[in-house]
């Protein structure tokens, strides 16, 4: 029986991911903002202590760990020609930081299992529509941290890499409203106009644009 911890469990990609583990017999605990003191540990990915202490009561219920998912994940859309704000500077925390944090502190029992992690990335890291531009930098360098982990633990442990398309979570709906006022900024959302027409066979940037988000 595997034993897995999901963060960004309570909703989206991590609320399904956890439902159908459990289906096929893992036992689960997730990791998020708001915990439900059963399944869901409250922990804030940002707060390196709380992440510490988080991962060591999930190992210490499971009895050990076999995988990781590093899904927990945010975004707001903002101008590339505007200095990042306290939002950008989140996204980047959460999603890029906050899998590092994360793997760090499960690392010990992750070695002892031989587990594998499991960074959830983005489409959007290959593809970069307008007002996008934390989200996006966030998700390309999680595979780069994902690339970096393979490089260094890869013979003691497993390291995938997943890249969702665009799946209806709550976030899209946010980011569209916030995408309104961050085209105020100084730059023309040229981005997609200027690239290639996808080849036959290949996904259209028209899956991944019009809301700019792809995480639960």
């Amino acid at each position: 029986m595997k034993r897995v911890i999901v963060t960004g469990a309570a909703s989206g990609i991590g609320a399904a991911a956890t439902a159908e583990l459990r289906s096929r017999g893992a036992r689960v605990i997730g990791i998020d903002l708001v915990g439900d003191g059963e399944d869901i540990i409250a922990c804030d990915v940002r707060d390196p202590e709380a992440v510490s202490l988080a991962i060591a009561e999930a190992v210490e219920r499971l009895g050990g760990l076999d995988v990781l998912i590093n899904n927990a994940g945010i975004g707001h859309a903002q101008s590339a020609g505007v200095a990042p704000d306290e939002k950008a500077l989140a996204v980047l925390d959460v999603n890029l930081i906050g899998p590092w944090r994360v793997t760090a502190a499960a690392m010990p029992a992750l070695l002892e299992s031989h587990g594998r992690v499991v960074n959830v990335a983005s489409g959007l890291a290959f593809l970069t529509p307008p007002f996008s531009t934390a989200y996006c930098m966030s998700k390309r360098g999680l595979v780069g941290y994902s690339d970096a982990l393979r490089a260094e633990c890869g013979d003691r442990i497993g390291v995938t890499t997943v890249y969702p398309g665009y799946i209806r979570t709550p976030h899209p709906r946010q980011r569209r409203r916030v995408g309104h006022h961050a085209r105020g900024g100084p730059c023309r959302p040229r981005a997609l106009a200027t690239r290639p027409a996808p080849s036959p066979g290949r996904r259209s940037a028209r899956r991944y644009a019009p809301e700019l988000s792809l995480m639960g």
